[in-house]
């Protein structure tokens, strides 16, 4: 979407208000469809940040993402611009990559489509 769907917007403002990761949500995004659950941006970086942690080759990036970028604009709400997903997947035919979720950060003007809910798959 050139310009960002407001409703989506609003969700996206919701979980981060709420710091709620129970709100599933699937998005078609630049042609390939992404399900699983929005989390907040703190805690998304968190999680991304641990997962740094534990690797020796990674371990470095992890603190870029614990730090809080400063917003250059004046205090107050602001609206959110990015999707945190977390136990989400790639949905590709049958089979939903990776298996078991990863964490993926989505611009919300790039979603084309979108719909409440986690799809699920199967290899039948």
């Amino acid at each position: 979407m050139s310009n960002a769907d407001e409703l989506l917007v609003d969700i996206a403002a919701m979980v981060e208000s709420e710091q709620t990761n129970q709100m599933s949500l699937t998005v078609v995004v630049h042609g390939a469809v992404i399900t699983g659950r929005l989390a907040p941006e703190t805690v998304w970086r968190q999680r991304v940040a641990e997962v740094l942690r534990d690797s020796d080759r990674l371990a470095p990036f992890a603190g870029t993402f614990m730090a809080v970028p400063e917003s250059t604009e004046p205090r107050g709400p602001k609206s959110p611009s990015y999707l945190h997903f977390h136990v989400a997947r790639i949905l590709q035919g049958t089979v939903g990559i990776p298996e078991t979720g990863g964490m993926y950060r989505i611009a919300i003007k790039d979603v084309s489509a979108w719909t409440m809910g986690d799809l699920s798959y199967s290899d039948q």
